[in-house]
């Protein structure tokens, strides 16, 4: 007998994550405990705007969610402040999302199924 897979629900399990997902953060699915509060969403500020966030990382290793890179960076640009031990600890699913939110943002890319617009390049040529 043939198996058959229920694609309804494996619809709403992926919509239920984009609408758990903003364009600059991620709802945790493992919440993180610290001070005797538990985070459960984190989000990426503006300070991934600044050049100044990438100092000292490879561009090609942060696109490429080199995970050092990536500790690195999301420690500098996460609201609630998340430091490099904290980042390290976080769940495998929830750190990868929230590489994936970041770079998106990096790369000009956004989220729940929105396309990067990007211009043709003026190449200075007139008809």
């Amino acid at each position: 007998m043939k198996e058959t897979k229920n694609i309804d629900t494996e619809n709403t399990v992926v919509a239920d994550t984009v609408k758990e997902t903003s364009e600059r953060g991620i709802k945790l699915t493992q919440p993180i405990e610290r001070g005797g509060e538990k985070i459960t969403y984190v989000e990426i500020t503006g300070a991934i705007e600044q050049a100044g966030s990438l100092r000292d990382l490879s561009l090609s290793d942060v696109l490429n969610l080199k995970a050092e890179s990536m500790f690195t960076l999301l420690s500098r640009v996460t609201s609630p402040r998340l430091d490099e031990v904290t980042i390290k600890k976080m769940a495998s699913r929830d750190f990868i999302q929230l590489c994936v939110v970041a770079v998106n943002f990096l790369s000009g890319g956004t989220l729940a199924g929105r396309t990067n617009r990007r211009r043709k390049p003026d190449h200075g040529c007139v008809l």
